[in-house]
């Protein structure tokens, strides 16, 4: 990470990254810091078979990959779909999906598993974390409420979230959002929103393409920025990095760092704004 050195120093702390639905859909968000040996993953993915797919490929990488259903310790129905990345503790709303072009498609149960769920916070592997991704269906605000303990060590949560219930009876954003100011967690950005158009509509040939109506989004949450002198030192340098590699979010990275020098007597504060002023980020 030759930018970090420069801007850190040489010894730069390894990051704990949990990931909550971690099925292989792509890059995920923390993928900069891990690609450049920067921490270690802790996933968990409840289709079995994808599970296993995780744990070939990261074989000789340290991470950890386990086919749990993560949530608040209850009994459940798992609802495995014909695409595997919409399978679900909650049941496909298809009278609101139908309205939509190619979501109820993709969102067919093709068979349903009980299993109990597990909270994070009775999980041996995961004793602390510095950053929670979640991306499970709906079942979000269960996954927090299960997670009180860990989130206290969390810096970072970045999660999926529904503004119409795509499951029945899933809880939606602002649901998820009260929860996690609850536990200390501030909105910080709004990484990316996705949609579906109206059926019949679409925008070329393209039925994918958001046409007007907003379903769901990837948010980030940050530790609330307000209480930084009261996080420890190492946490805040963890946030700063997270925050500057992963989101590009130098002013609250400096804050951060700034937070961290009154705490510690360091003198990183100046260092890292002449840096990222160097460097064309400011």
């Amino acid at each position: 990470m030759p930018e970090l050195k420069n801007i850190f120093g040489e010894v730069l702390p390894k990051l704990t990254f949990v990931d909550i639905g971690a099925m292989s859909l792509g890059t995920e968000p923390y993928a900069p810091l891990v690609d450049q040996g920067g921490g270690t993953v802790i996933g968990f993915e409840p289709v079995p078979e994808e599970c296993e797919k995780l744990n070939l490929k990261q074989c000789n990488s340290g991470h950890l990959f386990l086919p749990y259903a993560i949530g608040d310790g209850s009994m459940g129905v798992f609802n495995i779909c014909n695409y595997p990345m919409t399978s679900s503790l909650f049941v496909p709303n298809m009278p609101l999906l139908g309205k939509f072009q190619n979501l109820g498609e993709l969102m067919q149960v093709v068979r349903s598993e009980q299993v109990i769920t597990k909270r994070l916070d009775d999980i041996a592997e995961v004793s602390e974390a510095d950053y929670l991704k979640m991306d499970a269906q709906g079942a979000e605000l269960a996954i927090l409420k299960g997670a009180r303990r860990l989130l206290e060590q969390v810096m970072i949560v970045h999660t999926e979230v529904e503004f119409v219930p795509l499951y029945e009876d899933q809880p939606l954003f602002a649901d998820v959002d009260a929860e996690l100011r609850r536990q200390g967690f501030l909105l910080h950005k709004f990484q990316s929103m996705a949609g579906r158009p109206f059926k019949p509509f679409s925008i070329g040939n393209d039925v994918n393409t958001p046409m007007s109506q907003v379903l769901w989004a990837d948010v980030v949450y940050v530790k609330d920025f307000t209480k930084f002198d009261a996080i420890a030192p190492r946490k805040l340098l963890k946030l700063a990095i997270m925050l500057h590699e992963l989101y590009q979010s130098f002013d609250l990275s400096a804050l951060a760092i700034k937070s961290f020098d009154e705490q510690t007597g360091f003198h990183l504060y100046d260092h890292y704004c002449q840096s990222i002023t160097t460097l064309g980020k400011c």
